[in-house]
């Protein structure tokens, strides 16, 4: 019977040591700071002035540059711009063409015409 009790012990032991573990890996790891209340608006979350070429897609009111790249996706989306072979292909229509300046960017290129387009 002795080692009927040894056992359920190593068992208990086991569950309560596991249980412990992740309380004290939990303290090592480096605190994040809560954002604080009142702060000045990050770079995605500042309003921007877009240029005309590129007000024609998103609208001529000063926009955050997260929702441009959104309501950009959208327009692209919506009429079917994007290559169907490479989907990281984005063919520019007439509206495009101006903000992007050629018939073709990448998606990654995307936000560097953007940016050249919001003030």
């Amino acid at each position: 019977m002795a080692t009927k009790t040894t056992k359920k012990a190593d068992t208990k032991a086991e569950p309560e040591a596991a249980a412990k573990a992740p309380a004290k890996e939990a303290g090592k790891g480096k605190k994040v700071a809560a954002p604080k209340t009142g702060d000045k608006p990050n770079a995605l979350q500042k309003p921007l002035q877009p240029t005309p070429e590129l007000g024609a897609i998103v609208g001529d009111k000063p926009i955050p540059r997260g929702e441009v790249v959104s309501k950009v996706w959208d327009y692209i989306r919506k009429h079917s711009l994007q290559n169907p072979e490479n989907k990281r292909e984005i063919l520019a229509d007439d509206k495009l063409k101006k903000v992007f300046g050629k018939d073709k960017a990448t998606m990654f290129e995307m936000n560097k015409y953007l940016a050249q387009h919001l003030k």
